[in-house]
């Protein structure tokens, strides 16, 4: 869109090209002086700057060639306003196909699971060698293979980020405190052997697919392609797959869970400790569907976080953290009331429960006490009977069982489950057990729903890990089933046999948006139904003070914290209810790391996204950004220019899709579409549209490679002495640079590299100078230099200028 003071006429036009010319010059000491220069005099000079600078910019940048050019190919040039609705439906469905096909590889591994379940006997003493993910590849003193620590091959694979795999099969992680060799966890690896075979084929049917899995109900974790996992510093492997969100949201369904912890003194010393310990335990199989509360009681009730007595809270990582702080606050002393703790449990439940904030599904009371001295069948008489909706699930700590049989009872009498935990040792895998019940409704009915995770970093898998040091851990999101006993003695019991997932890298959403469309300063973004970003140019890393590691609730952004102009949650509030229409409003968007500010009017179409939690939206700046720009070549023209060694194209854009077949994956977007073109590669699949605009661009840009050549063989040694590199930039992210010095003599030598990203096209966003020159009017340029810059200094500074060229429509 053009700038505040254009003609009218050009308000309308739809961008482009755009080129520009990075100039440099040094920037000399300013010399003080009694002697007062005449403001005439001070004119003078600032037009002589002026003009000079833009004659260098205007000969330098080729911008009137262009134009000249665009004149050339005027009639074959068609410009389309974009329909928003129709472009975020059609981008929705794209992105709900790409889901299914996950969705469907994960279908096919719960059916193989419960198939080689079925036909599995167990049996006690049965005797496996498995891969076990720590052992692989180790050897004791004399060089033999560690028992479970057979040779098992692995190689760089590039599209698992170059980490050493094996393709062919999987391996098993067992958590620390469990056994390897325990008879469950040896009956569960070897009938999920057969896995092997089905993680394959899903990968040979969609090379998309990364990270394949199998979590277990009995702990063990089997992962496809097998890596290699390492301990810590400690020698111990804090995993276990039955803590993760897509483990717990697809095993159980939503609930409201209320946690009563005893602080009577007889809850002393290690007792508290404990029951600390199984607290933070429950709150971490509670995911950002569920709902919780916190009370201590002893002759008094005592809410862990007094400022929200009576009520629930959602379970984000926040949340859980806060409460987790405050757990440090409690002591024992007193008398141990539970008749109180509990009306006061389902006095909460009951509200909370008709406001229709909740998760609406199961409810829930943890009881965890050292004792109880009466059965309290008054008050589940009371709140509880005969529909027995809440479930009551009680933790008995400590070696003593004088009062096990009152909380046996307690729990048996309400559809719930006893367990006594007697060591710190004993928490995880005790506190596991309630999941267990809370999914036999799910097993019985046999309700495989497919779960999709919010966008999170999962720092403990080993691939993460090892990432770390590199690009730094991945942000994704998980799709999950439940896999469940079809034998026929366990079926009425509901036994849940575990959860198979796999991760979609949320960077592989964004290659299903194809940015051309969005116009300059457009882009589309996900959320999930609690309101969490999954993608959104504006979620940005946020990292701990003094460490390369991103913060554990980066992933748990609300929309309204990146749109806040959206003051009423209008648009949040709809893509949360999953609607679909169109919202508008000024907005005021940073540029250059928060240091420039664009205002503009964005138009948001939004939309859900069918078989997920996620709804989709597009945000279309108006002016230039309504519209679609549209040019015609020849395949024999474009592809001559496309051959030009100063054509380059943003290295994020999805052009082709390279990763459906292993052959390509080595291919650049440039190579891609010059085989596909020429016809060489017909599994090659390409966006034949972008393709021929691409060709349109190149075409029509052709020329100013022979420009700036000329330019620098006719540049004498001390003309234009400061211009170092010119550079130009189309709304298809394809490229042309020319240095008019060597590439050592830079000032600047990361501009327009890799590691630019302000610089360069990204998936989510146009470069920096490309987005502040479309705002500006049709043949001025815009000159930026770095914040950094002294006033007072003798070192050379960048200085960057650009200009737009647009297509007008009248």
């Amino acid at each position: 869109m053009a700038g505040p003071g254009s003609q009218r006429r050009a308000s309308r036009g739809a961008s482009a090209l755009l080129t520009a010319a990075l100039l440099y010059a040094t920037l000399g000491y300013v010399v003080r002086s009694e002697q007062q220069i005449p403001l005439s005099v001070v004119k003078l000079w600032a037009s002589a700057f002026g003009g000079e600078i833009k004659s260098i910019a205007a000969k330098y940048s080729g911008s009137q060639l262009l134009q000249k050019k665009y004149k050339e190919y005027e009639k074959d040039v068609a410009i389309e306003e974009i329909d928003g609705l129709q472009l975020v439906k059609k981008l929705a469905k794209n992105m709900e196909e790409m889901f299914h096909k996950k969705s469907e590889a994960v279908r096919r591994l719960v059916e193989a699971a419960e198939e080689a379940h079925l036909k599995h006997e167990f049996d006690a003493d049965l005797q496996y060698e498995y891969f076990n993910a720590v052992l692989i590849n180790e050897r004791d003193k004399d060089g033999n293979f560690l028992e479970l620590g057979k040779e098992f091959i692995l190689a760089p694979n590039d599209h698992f980020n170059n980490l050493p795999v094996n393709i062919s099969l999987s391996d098993v992680q067992v958590p620390t405190n469990m056994y390897n060799k325990d008879p469950a966890i040896v009956n569960g690896v070897y009938w999920s052997e057969s896995l092997n075979k089905v993680f394959v084929d899903n990968f040979d049917r969609d090379p998309s697919l990364i990270w394949q899995y199998f979590g277990s109900a009995k702990g063990f974790f089997r992962q496809y392609p097998g890596i290699k996992w390492e301990p810590d510093e400690n020698g111990v492997i804090a995993f276990d797959c039955r803590n993760r969100k897509w483990y717990i949201q697809a095993a159980t369904s939503p609930k409201d869970v209320v946690i009563l912890v005893d602080v009577s003194g007889s809850m002393k010393g290690l007792r508290l400790t404990i029951a600390k310990q199984t607290v933070s335990s429950i709150l971490d199989t509670l995911g950002d569907d569920d709902f919780f509360n916190i009370i201590a009681y002893n002759e008094e009730l005592h809410y862990v976080e007094p400022c929200l007595n009576g009520t629930l809270v959602q379970a984000d990582r926040t949340n859980k953290e806060h409460f987790r702080e405050h757990l440090d606050k409690l002591f024992a002393k007193g008398i141990g009331m539970l008749d109180i703790a509990l009306n006061e449990a389902f006095n909460i439940l009951s509200d909370f429960n008709h406001t229709g904030q909740g998760s609406i599904c199961s409810q829930a009371i943890m009881l965890i006490t050292d004792g109880a001295v009466d059965t309290y069948d008054t008050i589940f008489a009371k709140y509880n009977w005969p529909d027995r909706k809440v479930r009551i699930f009680t933790y008995l700590i400590g070696r003593e069982a004088a009062f096990a049989d009152n909380l046996k009872w307690m729990a048996c009498a309400n559809k719930g489950f006893f367990t006594q935990i007697s060591t710190l040792a004993d928490v995880q895998e005790n506190v596991m057990e309630y999941l267990h019940v809370l999914s036999r409704p799910k097993v019985i009915d046999q309700e495989h729903d497919v779960v999709w995770t919010e966008a999170y970093i999962d720092s403990t898998l080993p691939q993460a890990q090892k990432l770390a040091n590199g690009q730094g851990p991945v942000l994704m999101t998980t799709v999950a089933m439940p896999v469940f006993s079809k034998q026929n003695e366990t079926r009425s019991k509901g036994i849940l046999l575990g959860v198979v997932g796999t991760d979609v890298p949320v960077k592989e959403l964004l290659k299903t948006i194809p940015k051309y469309k969005l116009g300059i300063h457009g882009y589309a973004f996900a959320i999930t139904n609690n309101g969490y970003i999954l993608t959104h140019p504006e979620l940005r890393p946020l990292y701990e003070e003094g460490k390369k590691r991103r913060k554990p609730n980066y992933s748990s952004v609300d929309l309204s914290e990146v749109e806040w102009e959206d003051r009423d949650d209008v648009l949040r509030n709809a893509m949360v209810n999953r609607k679909t229409g169109k919202f508008s409003m000024e907005v005021k968007k940073t540029v250059d790391k928060g240091k420039r500010v664009l205002v503009m009017t964005n138009d948001y179409y939004y939309t859900d996204i069918k078989g997920t939690p996620f709804s989709l939206g597009v945000a279309l700046s108006r002016g230039h950004g309504k519209y679609f720009f549209r040019g015609n070549v020849t395949i024999e023209e474009g592809l001559h220019d496309l051959e030009h060694p100063d054509v380059s194209l943003a290295d994020e854009w999805s052009y082709c899709n390279t990763d459906l077949h292993p052959e390509h994956r080595h291919l650049s977007q440039l190579e891609a579409i010059k085989l596909y073109l020429k016809g060489k590669e017909p599994l090659l699949q390409c966006d034949k549209e972008l393709i021929q605009e691409v060709l349109f661009d190149a075409v029509v840009s052709a020329p100013i490679e022979a420009y700036w050549t000329s330019l620098a063989l006719n540049k004498s040694e001390n003309s234009d002495k400061g211009v170092e590199v010119a550079f130009l930039g189309t709304r298809t992210g394809l490229s042309r640079i020319n240095l008019f010095v060597g590439a050592e003599q830079l000032t600047n030598q990361d501009f327009l590299k890799a590691g630019d990203k302000e610089n360069i096209f990204n998936a989510d966003h146009f470069p920096l100078w490309y987005r502040r020159a479309a705002e500006q009017i049709p043949g001025s340029f815009v000159y930026s230099i770095p914040f950094s810059t002294g006033a007072v200094t003798n070192e050379r500074h960048v200085a960057n200028d650009s200009s737009s060229l647009k297509v007008l429509r009248y």
